[in-house]
C-alpha cells in the first residue's frame, strides 16, 4: 500500500479529519486567487477528498471504466470552466450536503461540528466568492478578505476539538437527507441570486442587498409556515403535500382497488397473496419480486439489479425495481407490503376459524349421536330386561311388544346413521300426536313413568326426530336420578295440539353450579344433565322449538319443550 493510499484510508476512518482537510484545501484554493494553477490543484485535491467523504457511493468500491470516465469528464469540465462561478456552485452544493447531515444528527457536539462547517461554507460564499462576481466593484463596499482569510481557520481549529459521536465519525457515518439538502441548496441559491438582483436592479450596496434578500426569504418562509398548518375554516398546505406523498401515482390506487377486490373473491391465503403480489407488475417501478410467508414461497416477474426488501411477519417481500427507489417510494411500497401482509393474516385466521368450526361441528355431531345411540341402547336394555323376566303367560304380550318396538328402534338407528352421514340435517318425519304418544307409552312400559292421557287434536302432528331425542334425554336423565333417589315418580304430559311436551319428576332440583350453564353449554354433572340436554336445546331451536326448565324445586323438577310463536315469543 502506497503512502497516498494509507493516508486516504486513515482519513476515511476518521470523518472529522476528512471534513476538516476538505475545508482546509478549499480555503487554500480560495486564497490562491492570484495563482490560478495552484488554486486549481488545491481544488482538484479537494474534489478527491470529497469523493472519500461523500455519502452516496462507498469509497472502497472499485470503479469500472465507465465510472472512471465519468469522473475524468467531470474533472476536465471543472478545469475548463474553473472560476468564481464554478466555485460558487460547488460551495453551495457542499453547504447543502453538510446542512442535510445536520438534520439527521441528535448528538449535540456533532451537530455543532456540522453547523460550524456549514457556517464556514456560507461565510466563504458571502464574504469571498459572491463579491468577486459583482460587476460594479463600488457596490461591494469595504472588503472583508483579510478577516475571512485569518478568521475562518479558527473555525477549523474549533472543529478539531469537538467530540463526534461514534456513528458519525466512522466510515459512511452520518446520513444525508436529500430533501433538506435540496431545500438548503435552493435557499442559498435564492440568497446569492437575490443579492445580485438587488444590486443590479436597485444599485444597492452588497451588504444592503444581502439583508434585503434575507428579509424577503424570512417573510416568505414565515408566510409558508403560517399557511402550512390546518386551522378552523382553512385547509393547510400540509394536507395537499401529504396527499401528494400518499398518492404519488395512480397505479398505487389501482393496485389497492385490485387488492380489495381480490380479498373479497379469493379465500385461499397463499393464492390471494400470489395474485395480489403479481398485480404489482402493473406498477411502473416493479420488474418482479420474491416472497416468503411461513413455509410457502413464490416469485413473480423477473430480476433486476435494484432490489429492496420489506420484512414483515409472516410476509417477507423482496422487490426488483427498474430504478433505485427514492425514500418516498420505499415508504409507499412498505405500506403496500404491510397491507398485503394484513390481508394475508386475515385469510389465515379465517381458514383457522373455518377449521375450528368444522371440528366443532364434528364434535357436536358425534356428541349428539352418542346420546342418541345411548338412548337406543337403553331402550334395547329395557326390552332385554322384559324378555329375561317374562313368564310363560307373558309371552304373547312380549312378542307383541317386540314387534312394535324393534321396527321403531331400527327406524331410529336409520335416522342416526343419516345424521352421521349428513351432520347438518335435523329434519325428520312427522307422526300424528296420538300415535307418537302410544309408541312412547309402549317403550317405557314397566318403568316408573306415568303418561297423562289427553284428547289430541285430529290434525296435531309431532316432529318425530326432535320429540324422540328430547323425550329420550329427559326421561333417561330422570330414570338415572331414580336409581339414587327412591321412590321417584316421573310424569309426562303432551298438550292436545302437540305444541308443548313436559317431563317432570319428584326428585332433587338441579344444583346452582349446573343451573347457570344448563341448556346453554355443556356442563359437568354425574347425573347426566350435561351435553345431552345442551344438544337437545340446540336441536329444538333449529326446529322452531324451545327447551327450558320451568320448575326447579324439591319434589318438582320440570322441563318443557314448547313450540315458538310466530312473533318469536316463547
Amino acid at each position: 500500500m502506497t503512502l497516498l493510499q494509507r493516508l486516504a484510508s486513515a482519513l476515511r476512518q476518521r470523518q472529522r479529519w476528512l471534513l476538516i482537510a476538505l475545508l482546509g484545501l478549499l480555503h487554500m484554493a480560495l486564497l490562491a486567487d492570484t495563482d490560478r494553477l495552484f488554486s486549481m490543484l488545491c481544488w482538484l485535491a479537494h474534489v478527491g477528498l470529497f469523493i472519500l467523504w461523500q455519502p452516496f457511493i462507498y469509497a472502497e468500491r472499485r470503479l469500472d471504466l465507465g465510472g472512471l470516465l465519468v469522473i475524468a469528464l467531470v474533472l476536465a469540465g471543472g478545469i475548463v470552466f474553473y472560476g468564481w462561478w464554478l466555485l460558487i456552485v460547488w460551495v453551495i452544493i457542499l453547504a447543502a450536503l453538510v446542512g442535510g447531515r445536520v438534520m439527521f444528527t441528535d448528538h449535540r457536539p456533532t451537530r455543532v461540528f456540522y453547523l460550524i462547517a456549514f457556517a464556514y461554507l456560507l461565510a466563504a460564499l458571502l464574504f469571498w466568492l459572491v463579491p468577486r462576481v459583482v460587476a460594479n466593484a463600488a457596490l461591494v463596499g469595504p472588503s472583508l478578505d483579510r478577516e475571512f482569510a485569518l478568521g475562518m481557520p479558527v473555525f477549523l481549529l474549533v472543529m478539531t476539538v469537538l467530540p463526534l459521536s461514534a456513528d458519525s465519525d466512522r466510515p459512511g457515518g452520518g446520513m444525508v437527507d436529500l430533501f433538506y439538502s435540496l431545500f438548503i441548496f435552493l435557499l442559498i441559491a435564492v440568497l446569492v441570486l437575490g443579492s445580485l438582483a438587488f444590486m443590479l436592479l436597485r444599485q444597492s450596496g452588497y451588504l444592503e442587498a444581502v439583508l434585503n434578500t434575507l428579509i424577503s426569504i424570512a417573510v416568505l418562509l414565515l408566510l409558508i409556515g403560517w399557511t402550512w398548518n390546518t386551522r378552523p375554516g382553512f385547509t393547510g398546505v400540509d394536507v395537499f403535500f401529504s396527499r401528494y406523498l400518499l398518492t404519488i401515482g395512480l397505479p398505487f390506487e389501482n393496485w389497492l382497488h385490485r387488492l380489495t377486490t381480490l380479498a373479497s373473491s379469493q379465500s385461499d391465503p397463499e393464492g390471494f397473496l400470489a395474485q395480489a403480489l403479481e398485480e404489482m407488475l402493473d406498477l411502473p417501478w416493479v420488474d418482479g419480486g420474491t416472497w416468503l410467508a411461513g413455509t410457502r414461497t413464490g416469485t413473480f416477474g423477473s430480476e433486476s439489479r435494484f432490489r429492496q426488501e420489506f420484512a414483515g411477519q409472516p410476509l417477507r417481500l423482496t422487490l426488483h425495481t427498474r430504478h433505485k427507489l427514492s425514500p418516498a417510494l420505499v415508504w409507499h411500497f412498505h405500506l403496500l407490503a404491510q397491507l398485503a401482509n394484513e390481508h394475508y393474516i386475515a385469510k389465515l385466521r379465517a381458514r383457522e376459524l373455518q377449521q375450528v368450526s368444522y371440528l366443532r361441528a364434528i364434535h357436536e355431531t358425534g356428541a349428539r349421536l352418542t346420546h342418541d345411540v345411548k338412548n337406543l341402547l337403553q331402550s334395547l336394555n329395557n326390552l332385554c330386561y322384559l324378555a329375561q323376566n317374562a313368564t310363560g303367560h307373558d309371552d304373547n304380550r312380549l312378542d307383541l311388544l317386540l314387534q312394535r318396538q324393534l321396527p321403531q328402534i331400527t327406524q331410529r338407528l336409520q335416522h342416526t346413521l343419516a345424521k352421521l352421514q349428513k351432520p347438518h340435517t335435523e329434519a325428520g318425519g312427522v307422526l300424528p300426536a296420538e300415535m307418537w304418544w302410544k309408541i312412547q307409552q309402549q317403550r317405557y312400559a314397566g318403568l316408573p313413568v306415568s303418561f297423562h292421557a289427553a284428547a289430541f287434536d285430529a290434525d296435531a302432528l309431532v316432529p318425530t326426530t326432535l320429540f324422540d331425542s328430547v323425550a329420550d334425554n329427559l326421561l333417561q336423565n330422570a330414570l338415572l336420578k331414580a336409581q339414587s333417589e327412591s321412590p321417584l315418580q316421573v310424569r309426562v304430559r303432551l298438550t292436545p295440539d302437540a305444541s308443548s311436551l313436559s317431563v317432570c319428576d319428584t326428585g332433587t332440583p338441579v344444583s346452582p353450579p349446573v343451573l347457570g350453564d344448563l341448556l346453554r353449554a355443556p356442563v359437568a354433572s354425574d347425573s347426566g344433565l350435561g351435553i345431552g340436554l345442551y344438544h337437545a336445546a340446540q336441536q329444538a331451536e333449529a326446529c322452531g322449538y324451545e327447551l327450558r326448565l320451568t320448575a326447579n324445586q324439591p319434589g318438582e323438577v320440570c322441563f318443557e319443550l314448547r313450540r315458538r310463536r310466530p312473533d318469536g315469543a316463547g
